[in-house]
């Protein structure tokens, strides 16, 4: 199972991501991790690239979240037998951001580099409420859901994010019975 987690910045991929590796007992990949390096700075595009590549190389199923357009972005979609992308509002977005920030402040999430703590600033809040939602992004969310229909699953709301981890857990019984 390959399963890429797309969506916007504060939906929770990172969080779907761990329930789903934990789930399927599979490897998985917070980009994030690999994005930035101590304190917030962006790590070497190559060494990035060479690092998801070894990634998807060495394992044989995965789940990666994050989108990062430039880091094999239609390799991960052509190869995921399944992409979640979370589209939550911006608003809704921004709220959970906060409440994670609250949870995490001053820590450093498992799903992030190492040295950079969990922050909510203006320039965060911009990106979630405008900047990470331009027109490219959009076209590229787009994209991958006419280009991959049978295989892309969009998920609006905490409920619906439920509601798909219940049928999981539901069928995998009905499997077994």
């Amino acid at each position: 199972m390959k399963i890429a987690i797309i969506g916007y910045s504060g939906a929770g991929k990172s969080t779907l991501s761990e329930k789903l590796s934990n789930y399927y007992s599979i490897s998985k990949l917070h980009m994030d991790t690999l994005q930035f390096q101590s304190g917030w700075q962006d790590s070497d595009r190559e060494w990035m690239l060479t690092e998801m590549k070894n990634f998807l190389t060495k394992h044989e199923s995965w789940v990666v979240d994050g989108n990062y357009s430039w880091c094999y972005y239609e390799e991960r979609m052509q190869e995921a037998d399944q992409i979640i992308f979370l589209n939550f509002s911006p608003w809704t977005c921004l709220f959970r951001a906060f409440k994670r920030y609250l949870t995490y402040r001053g820590q450093v999430r498992e799903s992030m580099a190492a040295g950079c703590p969990e922050r909510f600033d203006w320039e965060f809040i911009r990106w979630i409420l405008w900047d990470g939602r331009s027109k490219s992004t959009k076209e590229r969310y787009k994209w991958v859901q006419e280009t991959y229909p049978k295989k892309v699953i969009v998920l609006r709301s905490q409920k619906e994010i439920d509601h798909f981890l219940e049928n999981l857990v539901h069928n995998k019984k009905n499997q077994r019975a």
